[in-house]
């Protein structure tokens, strides 16, 4: 009982090696993981090698499967490019078995106690990051020395060498214990190790092991399926066409299994290198195979899986892709995409207010007030989203962009909550009591709102782009708002007093309009704050030390 629970936590233990490799990656290149994808892409042979490359280092196909998948289904990268991502991704984790098959055991304590020591004496920046990878690497090299010296006590049991013997050579049955296995480990390449160790042991016949290996490609199919399930079904398209070339892949190679079981012991002695040699050249051939097939494979999943067709007027949160939390990088642009489908529902509403107060639209000022809702909601839908983000994954520049987006929702979020009071106040003071404002009046309201839509577009694109010269325009629209709210508050005054009576009888509500109005262009501009503030462009405050320096702490404050 002790053997098999020593060999339970050695399996437990290169899973988690491999799982603390494949997330130390993913925090240590962040939005460089994603560059490498993104400028690989429009080249079927770069796009094998690109995937290749990435899952050679955060050590899970699976992990790439997401990430490209979460590419896909936001339309950044097409299924045939993606696929060719894939079968370069499988090849990737065939070399790393090839790697973590050969003698390491003098590299495991130096990982391990390099990277200790790495990552407690810098916890948060880059050498802590890069130490975390190297205690990832040491586990699993240890793991390995684990299973092997935790297999030797099961070889001489009676029991374990019985139940073998029991076991019916059936291909498909070891498939799908294969694919079973891989799926409950989580990781292709711990199994394909444990199962070339195992068939290195005699515990597992070399025929079995073959089959197993079909399996644990199958599995992780399943698995990549299985976590970018979710309402996209273009998010699925990637995962689905892996698993069918594995599929197709697993239909040629199994009749020919018994010649390939012969060729390789006349070609490789070693038991174990024979198991990892089929796992590399079955996903190598694959690719060979079927990396001119991406582009028809592509055209069967879209037809698969079609797009779906978003109601009219969809306003439910579209972007916040929970698989693309394992990517923090790539999760950060997913909710500042959701921010900015959150401002289009605030620009909505805020073109609104003029039809409803031209021509007194209690219908449309009610659908106004519940976009607030809606608004509301993507607001705690990507706080939500962003909490679960890990904070010591993101680089500095991502933590920025982290609190950029939080600032940027709350303050939609505020315009929309300042556009609902204004539409409530049209209603109660303007519609219901059939009061007009007068032309001079209107005609200022208009040139405020026209203002205040071109600033939001200005901010928006300021959060998306960040550029300093557009933040500053935004800023110094905030004082020319400010110029004009004091300007038009002082003509409405001058109208009250030439005794106007459609401005006596809106005077409070034209007073408090314009004032709503400079706030939602307070908001707007609070925007450009952070970008002014990251650049140094910003003072620590607006007064202006010379003038201050000439008070007399007698002089009356005005």
């Amino acid at each position: 009982m002790i053997h098999l629970l020593n060999l339970l936590a050695a399996i437990a233990l290169l899973v988690w090696g491999t799982h603390i490799v494949r997330t130390g990656v993913i925090r240590l290149f962040g939005e460089n993981l994603r560059n490498i994808l993104a400028r690989s892409l429009s080249n079927r042979f770069k796009a094998v090698l690109s995937g290749l490359c990435v899952t050679g280092l955060v050590q899970s196909s699976t992990a790439t499967a997401v990430i490209v998948s979460s590419f896909v289904g936001s339309g950044f990268v097409g299924t045939a490019a993606g696929l060719a991502v894939m079968l370069g991704a499988e090849i990737g984790t065939s070399l790393m078995a090839v790697v973590f098959s050969f003698d390491l055991s003098w590299l495991s304590p130096l990982l391990i106690f390099t990277g200790v020591v790495m990552f407690i004496s810098q916890e948060q920046n880059t050498t802590g990051r890069v130490g975390r990878v190297a205690i990832g690497f040491g586990l699993i090299t240890l793991a390995l020395q684990l299973i092997v010296a935790a297999t030797q006590p099961l070889i001489a049991s009676p029991a374990i060498r019985g139940l073998i013997i029991a076991l019916p050579n059936d291909v498909m049955l070891d498939i799908v214990v294969g694919a079973l296995l891989t799926m409950a480990s989580y990781s292709s390449l711990a199994f394909v190790l444990l199962t070339a160790t195992l068939a290195a042991s005699g515990i597992v016949p070399v025929n079995v092991a073959l089959g197993l290996v079909l399996g644990a490609n199958i599995g992780s199919g399943i698995l990549a399926m299985l976590t970018s399930s979710g309402p996209s079904a273009v998010r699925r398209r990637l995962p689905l066409g892996s698993l069918l070339f594995k599929l197709g892949g697993c239909v040629i190679v199994i009749p020919f299994l018994p010649q390939i079981h012969i060729l390789l012991q006349n070609n490789i002695p070693s038991i174990h290198a024979q198991v990892i040699a089929f796992h590399l050249a079955f996903n190598v051939a694959r690719t060979i195979l079927f990396i001119g097939l991406t582009g028809w494979m592509a055209r069967v999943v879209e037809r698969m899986l079609p797009a779906p067709v978003p109601p009219a007027g969809s306003t439910r949160p579209r972007h916040l892709d929970p698989s693309a939390l394992a990517t923090p990088s790539l999760a950060i642009s997913c909710a500042a995409r959701e921010a900015l489908h959150q401002a289009d529902v605030v620009e909505t509403m805020l073109r609104g207010i003029l039809p409803v107060m031209r021509n007194n639209d209690l219908a449309l000022a009610e659908q106004l007030r519940q976009m607030d809702d809606t608004v509301d909601e993507l607001y705690s839908a990507i706080k939500f989203y962003l909490t679960q983000i890990s904070r010591e994954a993101l680089s500095e520049q991502e933590s920025r962009r982290w609190t950029d987006i939080v600032s940027f929702t709350i303050n939609m979020e505020q315009i929309g909550d300042i556009i609902e009071r204004v539409i409530q106040d049209l209603e109660d003071k303007k519609i219901r009591k059939n009061r007009n404002f007068s032309e001079a009046g209107i005609a200022e309201i208009v040139h405020l709102h026209e203002r205040l839509l071109s600033n939001l577009r200005l901010g928006m694109s300021v959060f998306l782009d960040g550029h300093v010269r557009d933040a500053k325009k935004l800023l110094e629209e905030k004082a020319r708002f400010r110029e004009l709210e004091h300007e038009y508050a002082s003509t409405h005054i001058a109208r009250l007093q030439d005794q106007t009576t459609q401005s006596i009888e809106t005077s409070s509500l034209h007073i408090d309009l314009i004032s709503d109005l400079k706030r939602i262009n307070s908001h707007i501009c609070s925007i450009a704050y952070p970008i002014l503030e990251s650049a140094g462009a910003l003072t620590p405050t607006r007064i202006r030390q010379s003038q201050l320096a000439a008070l007399s702490p007698d002089d009356p404050v005005i």
